[in-house]
């Protein structure tokens, strides 16, 4: 990840754009991308172009990099880090096969 990172520094650096680049801009543009892939979901279960859902992953993974970069934060470590949280709040004896969130577990 630390080559995808340098390079998508160089590209920015050399078109001046970290100036734009302040998390709240970040995270409404990961926002706006994410729009874009349900886009081609919208009224229908299935898909017909994953070439153009590939590019909107890419881009809201981009803007992903760019802000936990920012942010100074390792995408891995706090991936890692909510698992852990996540594990205890979803035990496998209450969310096996439950889609419902963990506040609407019987206990």
């Amino acid at each position: 990840m630390t080559k995808l990172i340098d390079q998508l520094l160089k590209f920015c650096q050399a078109r001046d754009w970290q100036q734009f680049h302040k998390p709240s801009n970040l995270a409404k543009s990961l926002v706006i991308e994410s729009a874009e892939l349900l886009e081609h979901f919208q009224w229908q279960d299935s898909f017909d172009n994953l070439s153009e859902i590939k590019q909107e992953i890419a881009d809201i993974y981009i803007y992903l990099l760019l802000l936990s970069h920012n942010l100074k934060l390792d995408l891995e470590e706090i991936g890692l880090q909510k698992l852990a949280i996540n594990e205890k709040k979803y035990p496998i004896s209450s969310s096996k096969g439950n889609a419902q969130k963990y506040t609407k577990f019987t206990q």
